[in-house]
């Protein structure tokens, strides 16, 4: 008897159907009704939904994301962004305490008229540059409890995110930048990665600097000189919909692929930094 493989659909995706937006049309809304400055995205319908609580980068403003939030949503997930410290002197404290409160706060809310609820117990945090290290430190407190955490071209914050890393146990998916400049080992994703609690994996994302992932314009883009990528987005938001729909979602299909070789990446061994698998 032949064993067959398993069958994928759009509601069992494989790692090839997450290069697509996913089969849920998608609503919008304001952070405000639930006491927090920001953006929301999420399904026109569905109960129980996981949810994820993005961190921005420095400087950053939360529409810089509307796709990528966009894009998470059309997967099945309440995709949620603050839109606050965004000054020159942001508090890191402060930034990890809205996306705590905003994660609370979604898994009791009803949105799009009460066709979407939250599971409290699928939450989820993201960040980008401080806003990943933010979301550790979110994370470490442990209220509300996280069940996933991923970072994007971290950066260390005060209080750090590296020693929070160490008090979190839940999964944690680490993405640094291969062209990033201001990041290294000893202070970004990769130091939050090998102090991390729980389960880890980190990948290096080739051609990517700081603010690959951002989208549309801002004066940091003009004076960085440095612009989005569609090429580093799409790997982006393709690991980091593989490790949401794993870790929060139950998509357990998806885990093999998503420790194996990936387009565009590097597998780190956060043991000794030697990469164990590349994928051109």
């Amino acid at each position: 008897m032949s064993h067959k493989g398993p069958s994928f659909s759009s509601s069992r995706p494989s790692m090839e159907y997450l290069g697509h937006r996913g089969p849920n049309e998608v609503v919008s809304g304001d952070l405000t009704e639930i006491g927090v400055r920001g953006i929301v995205f999420a399904p026109h319908t569905g109960p129980r939904c996981a949810a994820v609580v993005f961190g921005h980068g420095y400087l950053q403003p939360a529409e810089r994301y509307v796709d990528t939030l966009r894009f998470l949503a059309s997967w099945g997930f309440v995709a949620a962004a603050p839109d606050t410290e965004r000054g020159i002197v942001p508090s890191h404290s402060g930034l990890a305490l809205d996306l705590a409160r905003a994660a609370d706060r979604l898994s009791d809310a009803k949105l799009n008229n009460g066709r979407v609820t939250i599971d409290a117990n699928r939450l989820a945090a993201v960040g980008h540059g401080i806003g990943g290290g933010a979301a550790v430190l979110a994370a470490a407190t442990g209220r509300p409890p996280i069940k996933a955490v991923a970072t994007i071209f971290a950066s260390d914050t005060s209080p750090s995110a590296i020693h929070a890393a160490a008090h979190v146990s839940s999964p944690g998916l680490h993405l640094t930048g291969g062209a990033d400049r201001l990041a290294d080992a000893e202070s970004g994703g990769e130091a939050i990665a090998r102090a991390w609690g729980g389960p880890a994996q980190l990948r290096r994302i080739k051609g990517a600097h700081s603010l690959s992932i951002t989208e549309g314009r801002h004066v940091t883009s003009r004076l960085l000189d440095k612009h989005s990528s569609q090429p580093v987005l799409r790997t982006v938001r393709m690991l980091l919909t593989a490790f949401l729909l794993v870790h929060v979602a139950d998509q357990d299909q998806l885990g093999e692929q998503l420790d194996g070789k990936i387009s565009r990446s590097t597998l780190i061994d956060i043991t000794d930094s030697t990469a164990v698998g590349v994928a051109r």
